[in-house]
Formats: structure tokens, sequence, C-alpha cells
């Protein structure tokens, strides 16, 4: 991962293998980059690579303690919250699939651009529940109407359906190009006082709430056997032979 500098713009570059999946390393990564913005106006997340973010690591998740796995997942949310309390606009540009996690990601910038790909979270076909920091999130974010087939329903949409859904802003062949457009349009002397108005209350409530709840989901037998599924489903991708 790394920063790049167009202007008064920071880009923050997701690079962590072919998929961008969210690990305890990928985080610490991630947060060492946001404490390097220093004083930009604004600040574009972006991707390398076809997809943007491809979700949770499961691989690396699936056989972690309870105890471990709270670790990941207050590490999860302590970085999305980081993002999602900058004092500068964040444009997200969207290159690819964001699933799961990496809508979570997405979400947490004020805007999103997408290029093409799925983007959703899928957590209710999984068995599971939304933390504090995914479910405030989409709550400040997209239209109400739009919950159940976001959050309820848990299906992937096209860019397309999510531009319908208020899920993302805008729709362009080149998110990254267009996220800069959009970043540069957003700096302002006013900007993060008026952040820190419309999301202080929101980072209240995810405080508040902790993630007991998420955590005890994640370990249902009915969450867990859907994510062992999806590991075996990688593991017989990344096998010699198969794509």
């Amino acid at each position: 991962m790394r920063i790049e500098r167009q202007g008064n713009v920071a880009v923050v570059v997701l690079e962590w293998g072919k998929a961008n999946a969210i690990s305890l390393a990928f985080l610490d990564a991630l947060d060492g980059l946001l404490a390097q913005l220093g004083d930009a106006g604004a600040v574009v997340i972006a991707a390398q690579g076809p997809i943007f973010s491809a979700g949770l690591d499961l691989p690396a998740l699936v056989e972690l303690s309870p105890p471990a796995f709270r670790i990941f997942i207050d590490r999860f949310s302590e970085v999305l919250l980081r993002i999602f309390e900058l004092p500068m606009p964040v444009v997200a540009a969207v290159n690819g699939h964001a699933i799961a996690g990496g809508c979570a990601l997405a979400l947490q910038a004020d805007v999103r651009i997408m290029a093409g790909g799925k983007i959703g979270l899928n957590e209710a076909q999984l068995g599971m529940g939304l933390p504090p920091v995914i479910l405030e999130a989409l709550r400040a974010q997209v239209p109400a109407r739009s919950l159940v087939p976001i959050a309820l329903e848990g299906r992937l949409h096209s860019a397309e359906e999510a531009l319908g859904l208020g899920l993302i802003d805008q729709i362009a062949p080149d998110a990254r190009a267009a996220a800069m457009v959009r970043a540069g349009q957003l700096v302002s002397p006013g900007a993060a006082r008026i952040k820190a108005a419309l999301r202080a209350p929101v980072a209240a409530l995810i405080r508040a709430a902790g993630n007991e709840g998420w955590t005890e989901s994640w370990f249902a037998p009915e969450a867990q056997e859907h994510v062992r599924a999806a590991v075996a489903r990688l593991g017989k991708k990344q096998a010699p032979g198969n794509t």
C-alpha cells in the first residue's frame, strides 16, 4: 500500500494481493497510511488491480479463537471508524468488486464512484449480522428505503443497481480519475467543521454499541458453516489447474 499526492489530494492506494482481502496486517498497513495524510485537502481511496476489495480475508480468520477474532473485529472497527471521521472529504474510487468488508470500507467515504463489478453486504446470506461500524455507516449513507435490499436481503448489486439504491453516487469508466475530480471539488475551508458535525453522532453510536453481538454471530454454527464453505471454494480456485 502507498500514498500518492496530486496537488492537495492524497490518494491512498490499496495494494494487498489481487483481492485486497482484509486481514489484521491489511488494517495495520492502512492505518499507517492514514497517519500520513497530513494537511491534505481531500482523500481518494483507490485500489491497484481489478478489485477494490473482496472483503475479509476468510482463510486468515476462519481458525481464530473468539478472543483472537475479537481483537481483529475491534481493529477492523477502529480503522474504518478512523476513515469515517477523517476531517477532510473522502472519495472512494471503487474500480471493481467491493464485497462485504470491501463494501464497508467504501461506505466510510463521503462519496463513492464505481466503475463496474459488484458491491454489497452479503452477511445476511452467511447467517451473521453486521457490526456497528457497518450498520451505522450504512444507515447514515443510504436512503431508508434501501436498507432492506442492501442489508436484510444481503444481495450483491451491479453498479447500476447500486446507483439506484444510493449505495454509490456515480458511475464512471475510470473511477479513480472521476474520484480525483470530485475530491478536488470537495476541498473547502469549512469541510472539517461540517464533517465533524455530521459524523460525530454516528461515531458515538458505533462506539457505544461495541462488537460483542457481531463476534457471537460470527461463531454461530450456521455462519461458521457458510464461512468454511467459502474458504473451501477459495482453496479450490487457488489449487493447480483451477482458475
